[in-house]
């Protein structure tokens, strides 16, 4: 059975996409900061496939280490999605505002923590292996008080090609799947109504149709991603 390790996965994104894998048939190594929300989410996957729930924040690197032991143990890794990140306060603060604790924090969860954990995971890749390290319109737009956020983002895009560049014998993938409902996205607009944003179960199935895709690697959003891939097969 293939296996994958996905990052922030007890609520959101995350979560959305380890029950579509899980439905396939998939492994699952799953981590996220908060132990209670994670257990629930893996006691419902277990219903559906084994599954390996580790609590811990990724920009700890003896936390890393648990997660790179479970891989071993597992035997090898299929996907790898870094879908946590940090999102710099709420609510969000401008540049001005952003102290170097908070900045740092920012780097080392969204930028710091994919890279030390690809690079602990690439002995248990194989040329089949797809990573995906989740992005945001932030990292190419410019948005007030979205500074800190984007531009960890930005530098996540640029570690996503760099990494293509050096080890192509994998399939890298930066993606901004859009905005959705989620408690990130309510915490970046705390005074906002969010309910018009796309449920994440609705936004998993993309990233389902990149990972099978066999697209080249790069950077895709996933609103241009479906019209993309349809193209590609009315081209066949």
């Amino acid at each position: 059975m293939p296996h994958a390790l996905i990052t922030g996965a007890s609520l959101g994104l995350g979560r959305a996409v380890a029950f579509e894998l899980a439905r396939r048939g998939w492994n699952l190594t799953i981590d996220a900061r908060h132990a209670e929300p994670l257990a629930s989410t893996a006691w419902a996957l277990s219903e559906l496939t084994s599954v390996r729930a580790i609590p811990g924040d990724v920009a700890d690197a003896t936390h890393r280490e648990q997660l790179v032991a479970a891989v071993v143990a597992a035997g090898r890794l299929d996907l790898l999605i870094n879908n946590a990140s940090d999102l710099g306060g709420s609510p969000l603060p401008s540049l001005r505002e952003l102290g170097p604790e908070a900045y740092e924090q920012l780097l080392r969860t969204n930028v710091i923590a994919p890279q030390q954990l690809i690079r602990d995971l690439l002995p248990s890749l194989h040329p089949q292996s797809v990573i995906i390290n989740v992005s945001s319109d932030a990292g190419v737009e410019h948005y007030e008080t979205w500074g800190g956020y984007g531009s960890s983002k930005a530098a996540l895009d640029h570690q996503t090609m760099t990494w293509a560049a050096e080890e192509p014998d994998f399939r890298w993938y930066s993606l901004d799947p859009g905005d959705m409902r989620t408690a990130m996205h309510q915490a970046a607009y705390p005074d906002e109504d969010i309910s018009d944003r796309p449920e994440p179960e609705t936004v998993a199935p993309i990233v389902m149709a990149l990972i099978a895709s066999h697209l080249p690697s790069g950077r895709y959003r996933g609103a241009e991603l479906i019209t993309k891939l349809a193209a590609r097969a009315g081209s066949r």
